[in-house]
């Protein structure tokens, strides 16, 4: 039978999901399964593994249940996930040693700390391109080895893996064969020499990881694992590989330098391609390995916004006062304006540009006439204000300021969102026609990679735009807006100090 389809893996933070695209990238079936996460302490996130796993494989089975899909007819695999989280497992039985530490987590702040006042960011920074934050998965390596009862010696004994989801889901997916991942999940280990391209000796010895715990690193696009045939009938050739951010990218058609897009998720990342050299960044941004193909590396600048989707979802669950995410376009565009109130949802620091571990989430601006609509509003003009950061530091670092911004996530969904976000821009705003852009640059890397589709020209192509929202506020309103926002973050900044150590031993 002919092979007619590319399944999409797209691994989150809060639901792992499976798509079906066919030959002309439109979604045919998908499936969804939700995911927990577990606060164990304050600040720290984690998720079980198989379960990661389990919730990724209901999706798997939803999806082509729903098209009635037979596996024969499937040419490739792509897989975008969440990235930075962590993941370590026994070689020998494919169990995990830990909870996976979920990339929001902010349990090796402290060591953070210690490393910068050792005078080492620079060293991570001009090698990795990243900046010394508990968000990255380098120090979370670092922890878990020596921190877990008995894993450091396993790790010595070569009884240890180390890997992002990516090389979680590869390995469960090979049949517990391979160990691998790609070069945009390596990027963000801080262990990974973008210049070079390799597992970084002297990174390595000043987080003391041993180089063999780590997965071997291949291309973006092309066939770098067969999944086992017990698990699908068939072996299929696993050939996208990337971030979920870097697979957004992709799927937005960004491939040429100086183009861009923000994804609106549980939290925001915002990268710019930089086409085959990297920019440093000296107002707040990381450089970051875009992808890799056919050996040829591009580039990107990127601000990541640790809370936006999830802020709305905390409204709903946490304060409890609306009844769903979609009521949230009804309740802003209510009122006239948010009477005043700020948010701003440092509720795990703040990220690009201000790298804060020490933020924490702040309302201010509150009467006795605020109301749970002024909230809203201001939840979502946090949102856009956190990305207005984030372009504004683009600006000073690229030659060329940013002309217009794709946009992709379930919360540019939200028109009100989408409007106040050109408004504060001051350019506009671009919303695909596929929203799954994470899911659709997951399938197209794998296209690519075994012939699929031919050329990124033929991909472009497929890449349609929805609508386009421009700004409507004048300069002076803009900067009343952002100058009301930056005064709120100054006051945000500075709140919580952790405490030094902790007590986070267990046993296996």
């Amino acid at each position: 039978m002919k092979e007619r389809y590319v399944l999409a893996l797209d691994q989150g933070t809060t639901s792992s999901r499976a798509i079906l695209f066919d030959h002309a990238a439109r979604p045919v079936s998908v499936g969804q399964s939700p995911l927990r996460r577990f606060y164990p302490q304050a600040g720290w996130v984690e998720q079980d593994a198989n379960e990661i796993w389990s919730s990724q494989w209901q999706a798997i089975e939803q999806c082509l249940q729903e098209a009635k899909c037979d596996t024969s007819e499937i040419a490739a695999i792509g897989i975008a996930n969440q990235r930075e989280t962590t993941v370590v497992w026994d070689r020998r039985t494919g169990k995990p040693l830990y909870n996976a530490i979920v990339w929001q987590c902010r349990r090796t702040a402290p060591y953070c700390t210690e490393l910068k006042e050792s005078g080492l960011e620079a060293v991570f920074r001009q090698k990795t391109g990243l900046r010394l934050d508990p968000y990255f998965s380098g120090t979370k390596i670092a922890w878990l080895l020596n921190t877990v009862s008995g894993l450091r010696d396993m790790a010595e004994r070569g009884e240890v893996a180390v890997g992002t989801v990516d090389s979680w889901l590869m390995y469960l997916l090979s049949g517990q064969r391979r160990h691998l991942t790609d070069v945009s999940n390596a990027a963000r280990t801080l262990l990974y020499n973008i210049h070079t391209l390799r597992w970084d000796d002297e990174l390595l010895q000043l987080l003391n990881v041993p180089e063999a715990v780590l997965p071997r690193v291949v291309d973006s696009s092309g066939a770098a694992v067969w999944t086992s045939p017990q698990l699908l009938g068939k072996a299929i050739p696993i050939s996208g590989i990337a971030g979920d951010q870097q697979a957004a990218l992709f799927g937005n058609g960004c491939f040429d330098a100086g183009s861009a897009k923000n994804t609106y998720g549980t939290g925001c990342f915002l990268l710019m391609n930089t086409g085959d050299v990297p920019v440093n960044s000296a107002h707040g941004l990381i450089s970051t390995v875009a992808w890799r193909l056919n050996g040829r590396v591009q580039y990107a600048l990127e601000g990541s916004i640790f809370i936006a989707g999830a802020l709305v979802q905390w409204l709903r669950d946490g304060l409890q006062i609306i009844p769903s995410v979609e009521e949230t376009e009804r309740l802003a565009l209510s009122v006239a304006d948010t009477g005043g109130v700020v948010i701003v949802p440092a509720f795990a620091g703040l990220g690009s540009p201000y790298w804060d571990s020490s933020a924490r989430g702040l309302i201010i601006g509150l009467t006795q006439g605020t109301t749970r609509e002024h909230i809203v509003r201001a939840a979502l003009e946090a949102i856009a204000h956190q990305t207005a950061d984030v372009v504004e530091a683009i600006n000073h670092d690229h030659p060329e300021p940013l002309t217009r911004l794709r946009t992709d996530g379930n919360a540019i969904r939200n028109r009100f969102l989408a409007q106040f976000q050109a408004d504060i821009l001051g350019i506009p705003v671009v919303r695909p026609l596929i929203s799954e852009t994470t899911a659709l640059g997951a399938a197209f890397l794998a296209g690519l990679g075994v012939g699929f589709w031919d050329n990124l020209g033929q991909i472009a192509q497929m890449v349609q735009t929805n609508d386009v929202f421009y700004p409507r506020l004048d300069e002076a309103g803009r900067h009343a807006h952002r100058q009301q926002w930056q005064a709120a973050v100054v006051r945000a900044g500075g709140w919580h100090r952790p405490r030094q150590g902790g007590d986070a031993s267990c046993d296996l």
